[in-house]
């Protein structure tokens, strides 16, 4: 029987519909890829993008042999850019302001048909490196609020270059989803005295159904209201506010356990387009007041969102976390339905 499900932090309901779970096979087949064209991203290309504002490069013995591991580039379309200043203007009943921040682009790899699934140890602490040092920058300028890191892996998932990237976008408001997370989570900490994320991931470990991984230092495990299918969370384990005050070994395991989840993602769902995101606090936000748990978001796209969800706000999802999870482990329970779960098209 289907289930209504409520998320502790924001609670928003999402319906787990287990009578209709299937075998990962059975959704669609690997993500689109396009082959052939020209690359702006790729080695030789350089000049096609803005200087870059950071550079990773590979070990060498001479100058001359050199050669970039990763680079941050401004992105040449921009959604909001530098230049202007924060003000609001009233336009009558309406509110407007300039659209000040700044939008980069990580170019993760010099390799057009790599990803993060595919990178060694160094590779993905390189990129954990990099996230951090645009975020330490960024935070500088004051009329940023907030520093939003995501990942659009695959046309499905809204990737307009197929070259491994992710994007940085720093805004001058807080977005409305991280707030409504740390206004659940001060509502959270105000009536219990304690993290809402932090009570969650004990509960997640004692209970054990839902982790995919964990370390010393971090749980990958998928949310117990899942929105999407395969839907999985990374969480330091002890209470952090801020992903840029990480220690250095800290960040090496936060790196090797992102690699590990999205390479079980790519093997087990045959590489399926996804979105993740890390959601930390705002920049100028002290540590004494934020009840806030930073964490990391991936989900992959495997089903539509349709008419229903837009109407109610509700989420559909076909695939319940404790499969998931067991799934993503490496695990195939013996009561997985075979009756396939086709995509919902929107009406």
């Amino acid at each position: 029987m289907s289930e209504l499900r409520k998320d502790p932090i924001i609670n928003r309901w999402v319906i787990v519909a287990s009578e209709r779970a299937k075998r990962p096979l059975t959704f669609p087949a690997a993500r689109e890829k396009k082959s052939g064209g020209f690359c702006p991203l790729c080695p030789g290309n350089e000049e096609k993008t803005p200087e870059p504002i950071y550079t990773d490069w590979e070990p060498a013995s001479s100058d001359e042999s050199m050669r970039w591991r990763l680079r941050v580039v401004m992105n040449k379309f921009p959604a909001l850019e530098r230049d202007g200043v924060l003000a609001h203007q009233t336009g009558g009943f309406y509110e407007i302001m300039d659209g000040v921040g700044a939008h980069e682009v990580v170019v993760e790899t010099p390799r057009h048909d790599e990803s993060i699934a595919d990178f060694d140890d160094e590779q993905a602490l390189s990129l954990i490196h990099a996230y951090r040092e645009r975020i330490l920058a960024l935070r500088r300028d004051p009329r940023f609020q907030y520093v939003l890191i995501f990942k659009n892996h695959g046309f499905e998932a809204g990737a307009s270059l197929e070259h491994p990237h992710s994007q940085i976008i720093a805004l001058p408001i807080v977005p409305k989803r991280v707030h409504e997370e740390m206004m659940g989570a001060e509502a959270y900490y105000a009536k219990h005295r304690q993290c809402v994320y932090c009570e969650m991931i004990q509960h997640e470990i004692d209970e054990g159904r839902r982790i995919v991984l964990e370390n010393s230092d971090f749980i990958a495990m998928a949310p117990f209201a899942a929105r999407f299918p395969y839907e999985t969370w990374i969480l330091p384990k002890r209470h952090e506010t801020h992903f840029e005050d990480l220690d250095g070994e800290r960040r090496v395991k936060l790196a090797v356990i992102l690699r590990d989840v999205l390479s079980r993602m790519k093997n087990i769902l045959n590489d399926p387009p996804y979105n993740f995101m890390l959601h930390t606090s705002p920049c100028h936000e002290s540590d004494a007041p934020c009840r806030y748990h930073w964490h990391l978001e991936i989900t992959p796209k495997l089903t539509r969102v349709a008419g229903f969800e837009w109407g109610t706000g509700f989420f559909i999802n076909p695939m319940p976390p404790e499969i998931a999870a067991e799934l993503l482990r490496g695990e195939h329970p013996d009561s997985m339905p075979a009756e396939p779960v086709v995509l919902r098209e929107e009406k």
